[in-house]
């Protein structure tokens, strides 16, 4: 059975972890460093991490579904494929080494903070229906597809790399990508799940306790991103990226 202070450590941390990853994604960025803290190793926390936030995540993703706050249209092709992605991401994750990608999301981060920052009409105003269906139907598809492999490779910032697709190159609001994103990110985090329950890669003394926790954070955070907007979740996105930084840093330069 694992300790009080591994309780602690997880419990405090995924509950934040829903509050934000609800909001603007990158809930991974406080979870997984919190389960191996605890002291699980990296495949357990993996995959425990996966268990709790799938969780967490259907909540979040209901909210955003009865609200209407997200445009099926833009994320349907992204779900089917986000699922096969998120599968064969799991399995590659297991046998390879994500410091090459950790590498290039470095890269990638302060060119996105950047566009996001001087750009304040970011993600302002839904004009997804401008696009062709063809060229809408393409590119959501692709994006579930990159992201769901990313996601189940990798995992951290997954949300937020949603979030800034959708609203990039989709066109559609924040509000709306939000909502977007949670169900790409539910199909992603239950592809996966799958691949680590049948590998024995969970750990359900922890990821028990870690879902309750979730579900509070998740339910704060997407209450207020329905009733704040873009007033909430754009500094909130900020703040994941910024996180993500700091955790690629960390893994990259201070891990070892």
């Amino acid at each position: 059975m694992p300790e009080l202070r591994q309780y602690l450590i997880v419990c405090f941390f995924v509950f934040l972890a829903g509050l934000i990853d609800s909001v603007a994604g990158g809930g991974g960025l406080l979870s997984l460093p919190a389960y191996l803290a605890a002291g699980l190793p990296a495949h357990m926390a993996l995959g425990t991490n996966k268990f709790s936030s799938t969780f967490g995540t259907s909540l979040s993703a209901a909210r955003y579904f009865v609200h209407r706050k997200a445009d099926l249209r833009t994320a349907a092709l992204s779900i089917v494929f986000a699922f096969g992605g998120a599968a064969l991401g799991a399995r590659t994750g297991l046998l390879g080494d994500p410091i090459y990608l950790q590498y290039v999301l470095l890269g990638v981060i302060p060119i996105v903070a950047v566009f996001v920052l001087k750009n304040k009409g970011f993600g302002a105003e839904n004009k997804t229906a401008e696009l062709a269906p063809a060229k809408a139907g393409l590119l959501s598809a692709i994006i579930g597809l990159v992201i769901g492999f990313y996601d189940g490779f990798l995992g951290p910032g997954t949300g937020t790399f949603l979030v800034f697709l959708y609203t990039g190159l989709l066109r559609c609001d924040l509000i709306t990508a939000s909502g977007n994103a949670k169900l790409v990110n539910l199909a992603s985090n239950l592809a996966a799940l799958v691949t680590f329950l049948t590998h024995g890669a969970v750990h359900f003394g922890l990821g028990i306790p870690a879902v309750l926790c979730g579900f509070a954070g998740n339910f704060i955070g997407s209450g207020l991103a329905l009733k704040k907007g873009a007033g909430i979740i754009r500094p909130m996105f900020v703040v994941a990226l910024t996180l993500l930084g700091v955790y690629l840093v960390r893994e990259l330069f201070w891990a070892g």
